[in-house]
């Protein structure tokens, strides 16, 4: 038979997921998901993903890091329509809630395309993005800018 069987049972999208309907998983996060999580707000390009990543696991020893991923995350943020920000608030929500992070970095990086400016301008952007993320009232340890230079290592902002 060709057809694909449907889902038993109603399963829930990311956008209603909410502080109110995503629980923390029952018996701690770390026995369940068998690893400690962390959140990276970062850009789409395959060049950041594992500079970041290494980053957040070796700093904070992190098991896991759920990649929310944008072109240029740190205009989005700062300059982005109310639904782009809600649509990463609401993954963040799920990282946050789902997986127990207790770490969220945004970044962002030299000879970005979706994001074009002078590395000035995107310490800026990830500045205020901070702000943007602190703003929301995430039960989270903390928030962490960083910027990610032509040797595509990162640097703390």
């Amino acid at each position: 038979m060709d057809k694909q069987q449907a889902p038993k049972g109603k399963i829930p999208t990311w956008p209603s997921i909410s502080r109110s309907t995503a629980s923390r998983p029952a018996g701690g996060d770390e026995q369940k998901h068998k690893g400690k999580f962390g959140t990276a707000i970062n850009c789409m390009d395959g060049r950041v993903q594992l500079p970041v990543i290494d980053w957040l696991k070796k700093n904070y020893s992190l098991d896991y890091v759920d990649m929310i991923t944008e072109p240029g995350p740190d205009k989005l943020l700062t300059q982005g329509t109310t639904e782009q920000k809600d649509s990463i608030k609401a993954r963040v929500l799920i990282s946050v809630k789902a997986h127990g992070s207790d770490t969220i970095l945004i970044a962002g990086h030299y000879d970005c395309a979706g994001n074009p400016v002078a590395e000035q301008e995107h310490r800026r952007q990830i500045v205020e993005s901070i702000n943007v993320v602190r703003s929301w009232n995430l039960p989270v340890k903390r928030i962490v800018g960083a910027w990610i230079n032509s040797d595509w290592t990162l640097e703390v902002i």
